[in-house]
């Protein structure tokens, strides 16, 4: 990358300062000419004497001026340099290029890598590219002898203001960083609460800054949407019922909230639709941009980075809104409050969110042996007493695979969800139940798993289920530990009420507190 030196001296081997004399121009043509180097053009095979002439050749033949969008996007150094390697590396077309709004794709700092070995367009001096496409637009002119013109001046003082301003908030964010992690470490010196209410996890959250970024962090590696996508129940009963309704999708407008590799925006614009938008505020979006090229839909749906609540859609309204947003026990990472925000804020009269019905149920556990393993262990561990453990241990809800034949009871239900009608304030609840007991034997926990339909206007009505009779899903059932088993017999009832919210310190995670009897527990899921 050219570093801008001074007011007047043009940047070598780049873009040469069209403000200046002639003779300066015609050197610089002159070096790069002889040089022998040719410059490749950014969207088709033309090999071009110049950088100049690679920026006329792309107005003149692809229409678009790459000036123009560095000025757009307000490109400093370092994201004309990735705006450059962005569009070699992905064979970005001209017309794609045009229809980016809003986040740029190219902020990933693995397109600080040159595409090309000794690309002349790397080694352009954006802040020349500005004054110039300016002074071009504005009519301004360079004073005689290579001066610059006040416009100029006035131009580079404000970037250069710009660019310290942007510094010392970058400075003032690490320093508010090293202070929340001081004051993390000392929280583990001075050894956290991890009791009843309180955890390590809820130590790590206060150090974020925005715990929003680690989720979507979280989503920006492959593995997780490759757990996802080879979660055949998952993703075979989104294609099922779209390829089976395709009614529910033929020339309407779809957006797909949290849309990850595109896979459920592609099947909506096969399944017929007129216009797809696919928003996800992860780093995997620009692998779904990748994507949608490479099966040639790029003419149908269209990509946004960004959270939901905070990008401008290029539409009013959309037709139907589909989302895998269901985390563990349902409700685990919040993100249907993004779906019901976009349902409320995008969705047209008549339309309908997918999937639209949602059920979360539970049933009695009998199962000793890994009960033992995890609650009784602590009893006698090598001969020593450890069951203040079990404190720290029976409150963290567990994720697991359950063995269908460990279930004493029959499921019920203990909320149902309206996708179209619910509220973010509904996602909170209190219910009681009722747990109809089929062995004798020790209840030693309950378990939770949610139901999933597509079911509004569908012709073909598709379910799935995440319960332990169910086939297995990503998703696993979540397990709540008793730290003292109940002797149930067959044919009674255990009573039980079950209240779920928001921990309040990481609002994506759960607190839910399970009351048996006279028991009552309270769990964390995140």
């Amino acid at each position: 990358m050219a570093q801008h030196s001074g007011v007047d001296e043009a940047a070598a081997d780049g873009m040469p300062d069209l403000s200046g004399s002639e003779d300066e121009e015609d050197l610089w043509e002159d070096e790069e000419c002889d040089s022998g180097l040719r410059v490749c053009c950014l969207f088709c095979d033309s090999s071009l004497n110049s950088s100049q002439d690679v920026f006329s050749h792309c107005q003149q033949e692809h229409h678009i001026d790459l000036a123009s969008v560095v000025q757009t996007h307000k490109l400093d150094d370092y994201g004309y340099i990735k705006f450059i390697n962005y569009i070699r590396s992905t064979k970005c077309s001209a017309e794609s290029l045009k229809s980016i709004c809003g986040a740029v794709p190219w902020q990933s700092d693995e397109y600080m890598k040159p595409a090309v070995q000794d690309d002349p367009l790397l080694q352009i001096d954006v802040v020349e590219l500005w004054e110039a496409k300016s002074m071009a637009s504005d009519g301004s002119e360079q004073l005689m002898g290579g001066c610059p013109s006040p416009a100029a001046l006035l131009l580079r003082a404000e970037r250069a203001e710009e660019a310290t301003r942007r510094t010392e908030e970058e400075l003032a964010r690490a320093l508010e960083d090293l202070h929340k992690l001081k004051h993390f470490a000392q929280n583990l010196v001075m050894n956290a609460d991890v009791r009843t209410g309180g955890s390590a996890a809820g130590a790590v959250a206060e150090l974020r800054e925005d715990e929003d970024e680690v989720y979507f962090s979280s989503y920006g590696h492959y593995g997780i949407h490759e757990e996802m996508l080879k979660d055949k129940v998952r993703t075979e009963s989104y294609r099922d019922f779209m390829y089976l309704n395709p009614d529910v999708f033929k020339d309407k407008v779809v957006l797909d909230v949290g849309c990850g590799t595109g896979i459920l925006s592609m099947f909506a614009a096969k399944s017929g639709a007129k216009k797809v938008i696919g928003v996800d505020q992860s780093e995997i979006i620009y692998q779904a941009m990748d994507i949608v090229r490479s099966n040639h839909l790029e003419g149908t749906i269209t990509l946004v980075k960004g959270r939901i609540e905070e990008v401008e859609l290029p539409v009013e309204k959309v037709d139907v809104i589909i989302s895998e947003w269901m985390g563990y026990f349902l409700l685990f990472e919040s993100m249907l409050d993004s779906v019901l925000y976009a349902r409320d804020r995008y969705l047209a009269d008549g339309g309908s969110v997918y999937p639209d019905l949602c059920t979360i149920s539970v049933a009695a556990v009998g199962d000793a042996q890994k009960h033992s393993e995890r609650i009784a262990f602590w009893d006698d561990v090598y001969g020593f007493k450890m069951a203040c453990m079990k404190k720290a241990v029976v409150p963290e809800a567990v994720v697991e695979v359950l063995k269908p034949e460990t279930l004493i009871s029959d499921p019920t239900v203990i909320q149902n969800i309206n996708c179209n009608v619910v509220t973010i304030s509904e996602l909170e609840f209190s219910t009681d139940f009722t747990l109809k007991i089929n062995d004798n034997t020790q209840c030693t926990a309950i378990v939770g798993y949610f139901n999933i339909f597509f079911d509004k206007n569908c012709a073909s009505k598709v379910m799935f289920s995440t319960g332990p009779q169910s086939p297995k899903t990503h998703w696993k059932q979540t397990v709540f530990l008793l730290e003292k088993p109940i002797a149930v017999q067959s044919g009674n009832t255990l009573q039980g009420k079950i209240t779920v919210r928001k921990n309040k310190k990481d609002p994506r995670s759960l607190i839910i507190t399970l009351c048996l009897n006279d028991m009552k527990q309270t769990y964390s899921l995140q």
